[in-house]
């Protein structure tokens, strides 16, 4: 027996030794460790062995088991790393090569107008904050002192999704429902996505405006303009002028229209601002004392002012885009262009 499991020994180690692959190696295994393998062939063969001498032949096939496990365990080791090896050099990257040039993109003319505004309007010390787009009635309109039937209410075709939901068609409801929450004084702003069924070459359903709002003390027009004034330098340049125009909003009073020089022809005049040199842009005013009561803001110690535009509007102006379509399309042209305009 002792010499048989020499032989079995050496015929084995031979045939692990003369292995080039992991396939091999494991029809070895099965050969030696399988369900009809050599192993467990002489194991089942005990039985038949005499009994005296069982202890020491279990010994002998115990002994052999383990040199075998262990010499395959060590050539799957070797075969392993000889592989990983191989993989590792044929998948090598030479550094020193050239890179791949690369296309680079550029920041859509809406995300990059909404960017710069909130980065100067945060160095103003203003706050950032966003509201849901499906909002209530009250908060749309109720809260910003326009009450149901309203004449206000047909200036905004609004989508409403039920007689008190609906997708909002001003970022104002986002004021309302931080001017609930927040103690005066305050600085805010609101960029976001807002809805009305309105459609044409500076119209879309889907549009976006930010709103601004500041609650203090001794608030006045002054502050207002000022502050617009400095708002529009930083966008559109040093040279740029703004105007007031009365106008009409519930939610303030005095209202205004404010129009700027164009950024296209500075002033001069063009067919972008028709001649006239100036382009309307946002809306403003000082918060009506009846907004503030609303939310629970004591309006004879405080005032405020407001404003608001459409960004779209701000990016088209900033790039010279003229239909404002163009922002919601896929066209790679328009694409190229505005990469360029970086």
């Amino acid at each position: 027996m002792k010499e048989e499991l020499l032989s079995l020994e050496k015929e084995v180690s031979q045939k692990v030794d003369a292995v080039q692959d992991l396939k091999d190696l494991a029809e070895i295994k099965v050969y030696v460790f399988g369900k009809n393998g050599v192993i467990t062939n002489l194991s089942k063969g005990m039985r038949d062995v005499e009994p005296n001498q069982r202890k020491e032949v279990g010994m002998l096939i115990n002994d052999l088991r383990n040199k075998l496990e262990n010499k395959i365990q060590e050539k799957e080791k070797l075969l392993e790393e000889k592989l990983l090896n191989e993989k590792l050099e044929s998948e090598k990257i030479d550094i020193t090569q050239p890179g791949k040039d690369c296309k680079v993109g550029a920041l859509h003319p809406t995300s990059d107008v909404i960017d710069k505004l909130t980065d100067i309007c945060v160095n103003m010390g203003f706050s950032v904050v966003e509201g849901p787009e499906i909002e209530t009635d009250y908060y749309n309109f109720e809260a910003m002192n326009i009450p149901k039937n309203h004449p206000s209410r047909d200036m905004q075709d609004t989508f409403f999704i039920t007689n008190e939901i609906l997708l909002r068609s001003q970022t104002s409801a986002v004021q309302a429902r931080e001017m609930e929450k927040r103690k005066p004084p305050f600085k805010i702003v609101c960029p976001g996505k807002t809805y009305r069924n309105d459609s044409d070459a500076t119209h879309s359903p889907v549009f976006h405006q930010l709103e601004g709002l500041v609650v203090d003390e001794n608030i006045s027009m002054a502050d207002l303009k000022s502050m617009l004034l400095t708002l529009m330098k930083r966008l559109y340049g040093e040279d740029t002028v703004i105007r007031f125009r009365p106008s009409f909003f519930p939610f303030t009073e005095p209202s205004i229209e404010v129009d700027l020089t164009c950024p296209t022809c500075h002033g001069k005049g063009c067919s972008i601002c028709k001649g006239t040199g100036m382009l309307e842009l946002l809306g403003a005013g000082i918060v009506n004392p009846k907004v503030l009561e609303m939310s629970g803001i004591d309006s004879k110690k405080y005032r405020g002012f407001a404003f608001g535009f459409g960004l779209d509007r701000a990016g088209m102006l900033l790039n010279n885009i003229s239909n404002i379509k163009s922002l919601f399309k896929n066209d790679i042209r328009f694409l190229e262009q505005m990469k360029g305009e970086r």
